[in-house]
C-alpha cells in the first residue's frame, strides 16, 4: 500500500484555500476563456482574486446578507468561479444547476433552497422561471451572464424582480477596487475569516436518477478535507493547463475545479463537442481533463469509426496495434504484480506468467508508439499526461483502449453526498478492474445486505462482497430541509450508505465497485442480476449506442436498446437491405437478428457470463437517450424513468 500524504497546513475554507494559492504562486494563470472574436484570454490567480473580492463586495452592495442562499443556474464558464467564490467569501452558500435543466426543476429548486436572488446564464433560463413565476415567489433579484432581450427585462420589471447583469456589475466593482485596493481587500478579507469549516458553501440538488431532487449541503470541510490530500491522486505542476467540458453544478467537476487550484493550474473552458473540443485542445495543449464515462466511450468509438472509413491495410494496422498493446499492458502488470485480486497474490508466479509475452511484446509495442499512439495522443493537444473519469462505471473496453494507448486513464468513484470522493486510481500505479487507493479522509466499511437493506452492520473480511458504508470528514452535512431522508441515509454512528455494492483488497485497500444494490434485478427464479456489467459488456458492439437491461420478478432478461444509427445504416446499405425509414429499418427481422447475435457474442458463458445473465429479447429504440429525459446531468441512466417511458415496449417483451 503506498503511503499517502495529507497536508495539514491548508487553511479550514475555500475562499481562504484560493487566497493561500494566490499568495503562493499568484502570477501563473487560473484562467483560460475565449473572447468575443473566439480566441483564448488568460487571467492570472491575482487577477481573479481581485475580481472575487471586487465582485464580493458588489453584491454586498446590492443587499446579499450573510447565511443567504443564492442560485447559479449556468453552465461551465470563467464567471461562474467568480461568482462562486465571491458568493463563498460573503459567507453564504451556492445552490446549482445546469442549463439543460428543466424549467419545473428550476423552479423547484429555487423555491425550495429559499434562493431570493439566482445568476442565470442567459434569456434561456430566465424564461424557464417565467414559465410560471408564482412558484418562485422568493426571487427578487436576478443577475444574468449574458443580456436579455428587452422583453425579457419588461416582464421581469413586471413581476417586481430586480435585474443586474454580471459584466456591468464587476466592471463597476473593479473602478472602485483600483481606486482604493487595499481597504475593499481588507474589508471583505474580515468577511472571509468568519467563516466557520462547518459553514455549507454549496447546496447541490442530485440530478434526480432516483426520483426527487434532494438538496445536499456540503461544507467547507468537506472539500478542504479532500484538497488535503488531492495532491496523491492528481498530481500536476504550476503553471500546466487542466481543460474543463463538464457540468460545473455537479459535485464531480466541481472538485476538479478546486483541484485545478490546488496544484496552480490554469481551468480553460472549453464544451464537450467533439469538433470544438479538438480545436480547443490543439489550442490549450491540455496535460490533463475530466470527463464521464460516456465521454471516453464517444471519443473511442469515434476514433473507432475513422480508422474503419480509412479501411485496407490502416485500419488492420490500427486494430493490430490495439491488441498489441493492451496485451502488452496485461504482461506488464504481471511482471511489476500490478493485478486487483481481493486476496494476496503470489508476486513470483504473476511475474514468471507475465515476462516472456512482455518482453516478445515491447518491440511491437514501440512500433505501436511511433505509427499509432502517438498519433492519437496528438489529437488531446500532445501534452496530456492523463485523464479522469469518474460520475459513473466505465466500460472495460474503453479503459482497455487508454491502456493500450498509455495514456493513463484515472478512474474515480464518489457521489455528491460524500463531496464527491471516495477512491481514486493511481497514476503510478493503475490497476484495472477496480477504482483505486482508497481516500484517507474517510472509514470504509462493507457490510452484508439483501436487496439494498442492511442485513448486519459486522464489516465483512477483506475480499466479501457487501453494501459499502462510510463515515468521515468528506461526508455531508446532510440534505437541505429533510432530516426524515437524511436520517435514511446516514445512521446513528454516522456511517453513510453509498447503495453501491463492492469489495475492499487484502492489504493494499484497493476498492472494486460490482455494482448498485437498487439497481440488482432479481429474476423470478431467485438469481440476483448486476445489469451495469451486462449493459457495458453490449455496448461495446459497433451496432449499440446504448442499452438498459430489465427483468425484475421475470423468469428471462431482455433489453432496450438504442442502435448506432450511423454503423446500422451503412451495414443495411452494404448488405443489400432496403428500407424506406429508419423506423422501418429496425422492424426488419435480419436486423434485429443481427443484433441480438452481437448480443449473444458478447453476453455469454464464454465471456464469464452466468446463463441467467442471457438476453432473450430485444426492443429496438429509434430515439437516442437524452440528458434530462432519460439521462442525468452526468449522463447516467435513470432507470425509474425509462421504466415509465417505455413501459409499453418492456410489457411487449414479457406478452
Amino acid at each position: 500500500m503506498k503511503k499517502i500524504i495529507i497536508d495539514k497546513d491548508l487553511p479550514k475554507t475555500l475562499p481562504l484555500f484560493l487566497r493561500d494559492r494566490v499568495l503562493k504562486n499568484g502570477d501563473k494563470n487560473l484562467q483560460a476563456s475565449k473572447n468575443k472574436k473566439g480566441e483564448y484570454e488568460f487571467f492570472t490567480y491575482k487577477q481573479v482574486y481581485s475580481e472575487i473580492i471586487a465582485f464580493a463586495m458588489a453584491l454586498k452592495n446590492i443587499g446579499i446578507k450573510k447565511g443567504s442562499n443564492i442560485a447559479i443556474m449556468s453552465d461551465n464558464r470563467r464567471e461562474w468561479l467568480i461568482t462562486d467564490f465571491a458568493i463563498q467569501t460573503l459567507g453564504c452558500a451556492d445552490v446549482p444547476r445546469g442549463c439543460d435543466s428543466l424549467g419545473s426543476e428550476i423552479r423547484f429548486i429555487l423555491s425550495f433552497a429559499d434562493c431570493e436572488t439566482s445568476f442565470f446564464e442567459n434569456e434561456k433560463q430566465i424564461l424557464k422561471v417565467l414559465e410560471n413565476i408564482k412558484e418562485v415567489p422568493l426571487l427578487k433579484t436576478v443577475i444574468l451572464y449574458d443580456h436579455l432581450t428587452e422583453e425579457t427585462e419588461n416582464k421581469l420589471s413586471e413581476n417586481n424582480i430586480t435585474l443586474y447583469y454580471f459584466d456591468q456589475l464587476l466592471s463597476k466593482a473593479m473602478q472602485e477596487f483600483n481606486q482604493n485596493p487595499e481597504e475593499i481587500t481588507q474589508l471583505i478579507e474580515k468577511e472571509m475569516y468568519e467563516i466557520q469549516e462547518d459553514d455549507v458553501c454549496t447546496i447541490i440538488f442530485t440530478s434526480g436518477t432516483t426520483g426527487t431532487p434532494k438538496g445536499v449541503m456540503l461544507t467547507h470541510k468537506n472539500y478542504m478535507a479532500q484538497m488535503s490530500a488531492a495532491y496523491n491522486f492528481v498530481p500536476g505542476k504550476p503553471g500546466e493547463n487542466w481543460m474543463t467540458i463538464l457540468p460545473i453544478w455537479h459535485s464531480f467537476e466541481r472538485l476538479a475545479m478546486y483541484a485545478t487550484i490546488l496544484i496552480w493550474n490554469c481551468i480553460a473552458y472549453s464544451k464537450p463537442i467533439a469538433r470544438t473540443l479538438l480545436a480547443d485542445m490543439a489550442t490549450i495543449k491540455p496535460h490533463r481533463m475530466c470527463g464521464v464515462p460516456r465521454l471516453w466511450e464517444a471519443l473511442v468509438n469515434g476514433i473507432n469509426q475513422t480508422m474503419e472509413k480509412k479501411g485496407g491495410i490502416t485500419l488492420k494496422l490500427y486494430k493490430f496495434f490495439i491488441a498489441v498493446g493492451i496485451k502488452y499492458a496485461d504482461a506488464k502488470d504481471y511482471v511489476i504484480s500490478n493485478i486487483f485480486s481481493a486476496k494476496k497474490r503470489n508476486k513470483f508466479a504473476d511475474f514468471m506468467r507475465g515476462i516472456i509475452p512482455f518482453l516478445a511484446l515491447f518491440p511491437l509495442r514501440a512500433l505501436g508508439e511511433l505509427l499509432v499512439y502517438r498519433k492519437i495522443k496528438e489529437r488531446f493537444g500532445g501534452k496530456i499526461q492523463y485523464v479522469v473519469s469518474g460520475g459513473g462505471s466505465l466500460a472495460k473496453d474503453t479503459d482497455d483502449f487508454f491502456r493500450a494507448i498509455g495514456l493513463p486513464m484515472l478512474n474515480a468513484y464518489g457521489m455528491t453526498e460524500t463531496a464527491p470522493g471516495m477512491a481514486f486510481r493511481d497514476l503510478k500505479h493503475p490497476q484495472k478492474n477496480c477504482i483505486g487507493d482508497l481516500f484517507p479522509t474517510l472509514e470504509f466499511k462493507i457490510v452484508q445486505e439483501s436487496q439494498g437493506q442492511i442485513v448486519s452492520k459486522e464489516p465483512l473480511a477483506y475480499g466479501q462482497k457487501g453494501l459499502i458504508l462510510v463515515r468521515g470528514a468528506n461526508v455531508m452535512k446532510g440534505y437541505y430541509k429533510r432530516p426524515d431522508l437524511t436520517a435514511q441515509i446516514i445512521d446513528e454512528d454516522g456511517f453513510l450508505n453509498t447503495g453501491d455494492i463492492g469489495l475492499i483488497s487484502e492489504g493494499s485497500m484497493l476498492l472494486n465497485i460490482t455494482g448498485r444494490a437498487k439497481d440488482t434485478i432479481v429474476l423470478s427464479g431467485g438469481e440476483n442480476i448486476e445489469p451495469v456489467l451486462i449493459e457495458q459488456a453490449m455496448c461495446v458492439s459497433e451496432f449499440i449506442e446504448s442499452a438498459v437491461v430489465v427483468g425484475q420478478d421475470k423468469k428471462y432478461l431482455s433489453s432496450l436498446i438504442v442502435p448506432c444509427k450511423a454503423a446500422l445504416i451503412k451495414y443495411a446499405e452494404d448488405h443489400g437491405i432496403h428500407f424506406s425509414s429508419y423506423e422501418s429499418l429496425l422492424k426488419n427481422e435480419h436486423i434485429h437478428n443481427l443484433i441480438l447475435t452481437c448480443i449473444n457474442k458478447l453476453v455469454s458463458l464464454e465471456k464469464g457470463f452466468r446463463a441467467c445473465e442471457k438476453i432473450y429479447k430485444i426492443c429496438l429504440l429509434a430515439k437516442s437517450f437524452e440528458v434530462g429525459k432519460e439521462l442525468s446531468a452526468k449522463q447516467e441512466i435513470m432507470r425509474f424513468k425509462i421504466r415509465q417511458e417505455y413501459k409499453d415496449e418492456i410489457e411487449e417483451m414479457y406478452a
